[in-house]
């Protein structure tokens, strides 16, 4: 641009840049919610499904005609009414033809239209064809009655209605969903004749209540057979406040030990029910089952065939953890949004929205009834004409054939309107006959009646009301069905846990010296005898169920837990424990144990302090361990010890001199963690110096022996000889005789 130039802005408006924007999002904002992603509460359709509508009917596909290219369909649409993009447009023209998506589709549909499995699987236009169905009818059927306004289209040159005619509460009916800018609409779609008892009701009552209004509304009816398990309170709610949920669950039944499911939930794929339920098998989560089968055909379109691994798993159980686990079943959000009479979008409630359909619906009718007195009167007024030239016809056929303006000489010689004169020039001589005189009267007679009829309804809201319920009940006869989804009462779903669908299988836990760890299968595995890296051996075994837990206790008194079934093969080493927990510097592994979690173990060290803890008190989920028995400075933890029955089993503690205490178990508390009781009293001073401590603590029972081993040699004591050394809990204890005061190990056996 030259230097000199100067811009010139006279004419240009002159805006803030944030006024500007501001009102331009606003304009944006309500043309979307108004004019795109909103029902209207009158015919319960958003602008591209009406226009759509409507342009089939202009073009004649009505539900007894012909199916056209839905190209074609298309393409009127777009060219008259609508200025959008064409696979938009065909996509709101395939789920209204979907039945599987709509309860009561609009539009019928030829060629692929799409399936369950994928509803966007559908051919294109230029493919498919397609009608209006006969339910469209109940949108259509008073259109050219005057029932509605007519708005010019987007560039002008024609005009389309504002609204459809809707003779059902079709908002209800089919339902949709849509999202606007800042709002969004989910309404479930209901069945006919439960929507249209309520109606009518309602229209015997203003004063119904909601509660009686559900007495006819049970709930949503989805186009799928599966079961709504919604709580009836719940709908209640949701129903009263206009948001909410709704939950479905698949149906399935039991044929010859197999598990088949029939009915699957609104718009879930069979395919994607297989895939996950496959997923969990590869994951071997899902080890009661066997195969999968998809054997849905035409006759059956779902049927899912879930093969038990054998007759003895638990059907409800296995079916219970996949309606939790996948979408067999599935919540749907309830958002009852949509704009109403005045132009505005609200959330309404139920009895709210059928109050303004029905208000919506009286209007309808009471223009319809006016349109066509309208129409009645000009009749008689055009017959009152004929009439008279039939009466005067000689003098009516000289007017016509000698006056040069015979239509005012008509006017003025009859005293008659313009109108009239224009039916009598209009009439042709074929209908001068007699009868003709005969039919104008009869017709007159006719209309007079009709004339009457009409202006009582009109002046009776009465008899409005009257003759809107014989239409309603009308329509309910002839498009009405029974529910397709039932309303029932189950207990909620719950994914099985960890344990349960992992098999219980026999297994041995083998921890090294060094905190290696490995699993055996079954409970013969010699943890010695296995091999190890240099420098290493074995430490601590464990037996146990491939569903439980095995808990690793370290030096310091801390437990870690990981799930049995986790861990490595005893084919190989294993693998380190610090690569899933994290202990504290400077300590090592001592133990390992497995059990339920109600099985009872006694935690000692050897400073002569124990108690009793259930084997959950040991499990935790955090790798940093949890406390479980504390440790006093010096001491050090001896191997945990397995409780079968704590009233009939006697502690036996043995010190590193040979002095021995046997007490009853049930003197020691049962803690969760802690340091414990005094089992067996050892001096202070030797065990500050480290000279005496607590070699071994074992439980017995009447049927069981300690064997005390010293060097090469070893003495064997039953129930009986141990009576000898009973004392009080925290009680120094008797010496071993002289030669057995070096206790070097004590071994637990059977007699």
């Amino acid at each position: 641009m030259p230097e000199n130039m100067e811009l010139n802005y006279e004419g240009v408006e002159h805006e803030p840049l944030g006024v500007f924007t501001e009102k331009a999002y606003l304009d944006y904002s309500m043309y979307v919610i108004l004019d795109r992603a909103l029902p209207h509460i009158g015919d319960g359709l958003k602008p591209v499904q009406r226009r759509i509508i409507y342009a089939m009917s202009e073009l004649g596909l009505s539900a007894s005609s012909k199916h056209k290219k839905s190209a074609r369909t298309v393409g009127d649409v777009l060219g008259k009414f609508h200025p959008h993009g064409d696979s938009a447009c065909y996509e709101a023209m395939v789920l209204m033809a979907q039945k599987f998506s709509y309860r009561y589709p609009l539009i019928d549909g030829q060629g692929n239209f799409g399936s369950p499995d994928d509803p966007k699987s559908f051919a294109a236009m230029r493919y498919t064809e397609s009608r209006l169905s006969p339910f469209a009818k109940v949108l259509l059927q008073e259109l050219g009655q005057g029932t509605v306004d007519w708005v010019p289209n987007f560039d002008g040159t024609m005009q389309e209605p504002s609204l459809l005619p809707a003779r059902l509460p079709h908002i209800l009916l089919n339902g949709t969903t849509g999202i606007a800018v800042g709002m969004a609409t989910d309404l479930p779609p209901h069945n006919l004749r439960e929507v249209a008892t309520a109606c009518i009701r309602l229209l015997d009552s203003s004063r119904t209540t909601l509660d009686e209004l559900l007495e006819h509304i049970k709930g949503p009816d989805y186009p799928t057979s599966a079961e709504i398990i919604t709580p009836h309170a719940d709908l209640k709610t949701m129903y009263e406040t206009g948001h909410g949920s709704i939950r479905m669950r698949a149906v399935y039944e039991k044929e010859d030990g197999d598990i088949i499911i029939t009915a699957l939930p609104h718009q879930v794929s069979g395919a994607k029910i297989l895939e996950q339920i496959a997923g969990q098998m590869q994951a071997k989560k899902l080890p009661m089952v066997d195969d999968l089968r998809d054997e849905s055909d035409h006759e059956n379109p779902t049927r899912l065939v879930i093969v038990p691994r054998s007759n003895r798993i638990d059907i409800h159980g296995l079916m219970n953890h996949l309606f939790a686990s996948t979408d067999l079943e599935k919540t749907y959000r309830v958002n009852m949004n949509m704009i109403g009479t005045n132009g505005r979008p609200q959330v309404k409630n139920l009895k709210h929205i059928l109050q303004e359909w029905i208000a919506f619906r009286m209007a309808t009718v009471r223009r319809r009834l006016e349109w066509r007195l309208d129409k009645v009167d000009k009749r008689l007024h055009i017959l009152e004409g004929l009439l008279i030239a039939f009466l005067n016809l000689d003098e009516v056929i000289r007017i016509v054939r000698f006056e040069d303006e015979p239509k005012q000489v008509l006017m003025k010689t009859f005293n008659i309107s313009d109108i009239q004169a224009e039916a009598i020039l209009e009439t042709r001589l074929r209908n001068l006959a007699k009868l003709e005189e005969m039919k104008i009267r009869a017709e007159q007679d006719e209309l007079t009646k009709e004339k009457l009829g009409l202006e009582k309804i009109l002046g009776s809201e009465r008899r409005m009301k009257t003759l809107i319920k014989k239409e309603i009940i009308e329509d309910a006869e002839t498009y009405g069905d029974d529910r397709r989804s039932p309303i029932v009462t189950r207990e909620a779903a719950r994914a099985m846990d960890e344990s349960d669908l992992i098999p219980s299988e026999a297994l041995t836990v083998v921890i090294s010296t060094k905190g290696w760890v490995r699993a055996a299968k079954g409970h013969d595995v010699d943890g010695a005898a296995l091999n190890y890296k240099s420098g290493d051996a074995f430490l601590s075994s464990a037996q146990g169920k491939s569903n439980q837990q095995a808990v690793f206790i370290d030096s310091s008194g801390r437990s870690y837990a990981a799930p049995a079934h986790s861990l490595p093969s005893a084919r190989g080493q294993g693998e380190p424990l610090t690569g899933r927990f994290k202990p504290a510097a400077g300590t090592s592994y001592v133990s390992t144990v497995m059990g339920r979690d109600d099985d009872l173990f006694l935690m000692s060290t050897t400073f002569g302090y124990g108690f009793i803890c259930k084997f959950s008190d040991m499990v935790t989920k955090n790798k940093n361990g949890k406390a479980l028995i504390s440790i006093p400075a010096g001491a050090e933890l001896l191997p945990p010890v397995a409780i079968s029955n704590v009233d009939e089993q006697q502690i036996v503690a043995i010190t590193s001199e040979g002095y021995i205490a046997v007490i009853a178990l049930n003197e020691l508390p049962q803690l969760s963690k802690g340091k414990g009781n005094k089992i067996i009293n050892v001096p202070p001073k030797k065990l500050k110096a480290n000279e005496e401590i607590v070699g071994a603590i074992h439980c017995i029972t009447e049927k069981e022996k300690i064997t005390v081993h010293v060097g090469k040699k070893f003495k064997s004591m039953n129930h009986r000889e141990l009576q000898d050394y009973v004392v009080e809990r925290g009680k120094r204890g008797s010496k071993l005789p002289r030669g057995w005061q070096n206790v070097d190990w004590v071994e637990q056996s059977a007699k």
